[in-house]
């Protein structure tokens, strides 16, 4: 199997430069790209990264993880990358404003679920338990996606939570739970589904619970334009697709 590289925001922002290699061959892509991509899409990017290396031998694809308000900030700042995939319309169209990008196409929904650690210390069972006092609760931080989400939800059913956390992401808010340093976390299905046995799900009721939307593009700056085009083709493929519904994302 083709290495695939998983950088972390800091290093990504060290490197000096994004890709190389230049632009697709004539027997196909090539070279390499960088990709931030929201939090939410550690797992199933990872897998679809090495898919897409396995399908178009002599590419590398490199990603760096982080909220979405975070990652648009280093898009501003000069960052280098290629493309550049959201977990909110909101933080895409701050880049596509920007002129990082020409346009983005949606690629995926997610909604939101509540987790708690296996034992349920806190006895949560429903939304409303969240509002109990002596419920410790962590969220994200409002300006991330996962947590203007979150906000959305507790509106919707008109209850009122105090967190005792508010994480710089959804992977941060879900330690937390794993961890066992709270009773509870708002997160997206998908988390819970990928955190397996670490944690126990509870569904948010259909009328209340929020969803966001996941938007790709490739950036305007990107040193290769073919190979980013050719990964953001790959995951609104179907083959991309299926790898999202396995992680229990929605089609958009």
């Amino acid at each position: 199997m083709i290495p695939l590289v998983a950088a972390g925001a800091l290093l990504l922002a060290a490197c000096g430069g994004s890709s190389s290699g230049g632009d697709a061959s004539p027997g196909g892509p090539s070279g390499e790209i960088t990709v931030l991509a929201a939090a939410s899409l550690t797992g199933s990017f990872q897998t679809l990264g090495t898919q897409f290396q396995e399908a178009n031998p002599g590419t590398t694809v490199t990603f760096s993880f982080g909220a979405s308000s975070a990652l648009v900030t280093q898009i501003a700042q000069g960052a280098p990358a290629d493309v550049f995939a959201s977990a909110s319309q909101k933080n895409m169209d701050a880049v596509v404003a920007a002129g990082a990008a020409t346009t983005s196409t949606p690629f995926a929904e997610n909604v939101m679920e509540i987790a708690v650690p296996p034992t349920n210390p806190g006895e949560v069972t429903r939304l409303a338990d969240l509002a109990k006092p002596g419920v410790t609760v962590a969220l994200c931080q409002a300006e991330v996606p996962c947590g203007a989400a979150a906000a959305k939800v507790f509106a919707n059913a008109k209850i009122t939570v105090k967190p005792v956390t508010e994480e710089a992401d959804v992977k941060a808010t879900l330690a937390k739970v794993r961890l066992g340093e709270v009773d509870a976390g708002v997160v997206y299905v998908t988390d819970v589904i990928a955190a397996g046995d670490s944690v126990k799900g509870i569904e948010i009721p259909a009328d209340v619970n929020a969803s966001t939307t996941y938007p790709i593009a490739p950036l305007t700056t990107s040193r290769n334009a073919a190979l980013a085009q050719a990964f953001v083709d790959y995951v609104l493929s179907a083959e991309g697709q299926e790898v999202l519904t396995a992680a229990g994302f929605q089609a958009p």
